[in-house]
Parts: C-alpha cells; sequence; structure tokens
C-alpha cells in the first residue's frame, strides 16, 4: 500500500519524546507497561487486560516490524527523551491508500498519564503521516466517555466531526464513536505532494 517508506525506520523527536518503531528487544518493556495500565488503559483498549503476557508484547512487536515493511501499519514506541523511559504507543493504521487517510491511536502508561504525552507523540505521528506517507486526513476514533482521548484529539486541532452509530467493535459488541479529523492545515503543514509515498 505504502511505498518508499517501508524500508525506513525513522525516529521522530521533539527535546521530550522519541519515537521509534517497535523492536523486539521492547517486549519486556512493553509487557510492564500494559500490565501497569490495565486499569486505566484497558478501560477504553480491550487488548490491554490481565492476561496480556509477555508472549503477546512479543507477538506485537514482531507484528509491528512485519507491518512497517508491508506499509499496512506504522506503530512506535513512546520513549523520554531523556530517561529512556517506555511511555506508551502512538501510530498510523487502517490505511486507505485511494483516499490518502489513515486512522491514528495512541496510548500512555497509567504512571505518566495527565502530562500531555499522547498529544504530544500524536503530533509527532501525524506529521509523520502527512509529511512521509502523503496522507490528506487523519481520523481519531473513541469512544464517546473516553474523555481523556477526546482532548487528545481537541488539544491536536482535530475537528469533531460527529457521532459515527456502531463504529467500533471491542468486548463483542458495536459502540457508537466519536469521530475526529485532521487534515494537514490543522497542524500548519504544506498539503501533501503528488510525490509523496502512498500508491494504490
Amino acid at each position: 500500500m505504502v511505498e518508499a517508506i517501508t524500508h525506513v525506520a525513522p525516529a521522530l523527536a521533539d527535546g521530550r519524546l522519541l519515537l521509534q518503531p517497535w523492536r523486539d528487544t521492547d517486549a519486556i518493556e512493553l509487557h510492564a507497561a500494559v500490565r501497569e495500565s490495565v486499569v486505566s488503559v484497558g478501560r477504553w483498549l480491550p487488548w490491554c487486560n490481565e492476561d496480556y503476557g509477555l508472549e503477546r508484547a512479543e507477538a506485537w512487536a514482531t507484528q509491528c516490524r512485519d507491518n512497517w515493511h508491508t506499509g499496512e501499519q506504522f506503530a512506535f514506541a513512546v520513549r523520554d527523551a531523556a530517561s529512556g523511559e517506555l511511555l506508551g504507543g502512538c501510530g498510523l493504521n487502517q490505511l486507505n491508500a485511494m483516499h490518502r487517510s489513515a486512522n491514528l491511536g495512541y496510548w500512555v502508561r497509567a504512571s505518566r498519564q495527565g502530562q500531555g504525552l499522547a498529544a504530544a507523540a500524536a503530533r509527532l505521528v501525524a506529521r509523520f503521516g502527512f509529511a512521509e506517507l502523503g496522507l490528506v486526513r487523519i481520523e481519531i476514533v473513541t469512544l464517546p466517555y473516553n474523555h481523556a482521548s477526546r482532548r487528545v484529539a481537541a488539544k491536536l486541532g482535530a475537528v469533531f466531526e460527529g457521532m459515527a452509530r456502531q463504529r467500533l467493535w471491542a468486548w463483542d459488541r458495536a459502540h457508537d464513536a466519536a469521530v475526529y479529523a485532521l487534515i494537514p492545515a490543522d497542524l500548519d503543514q504544506p498539503a501533501a505532494a503528488q510525490s509523496a509515498a502512498m500508491s494504490s
């Protein structure tokens, strides 16, 4: 789906955060971060639960590496630039080559929530999507009562476009969802170049 960028493993940084594609060596830290966050993150993301074992963290790292090379997903480990601590994850998935769009997801471990980290990481990844992947639209889709996620979307400058009926499938049933969207102008990005990486 995405050419040119698939062989590159960029690092994104803003002085406070360092984002890198997930590596096999991240699995142990990822497992610990997820287990720490079952109560807070698990309220909104069903994969973050008590059954999350080290093997799932290892499988995630492998999946992310494979998806990076196929252009199906661009997932980043989010780290503290100074200490190297794993803070959470952020990435683009559900890429639609025809319409140059993608979904943006993010999470922050329980002990580092409330510090503006999700918004900072999401801004870096959104800029990457517009500048490097040639996206023209990035959606943030969240449960209506996930107020923290919705605040992140608003802080990014994403526009709330409405409630979509049965937009999300989680915990074995459909849920309505709040849909936000970013376009390049929302982040003061130039329009995607014609030579951008996305192809049909």
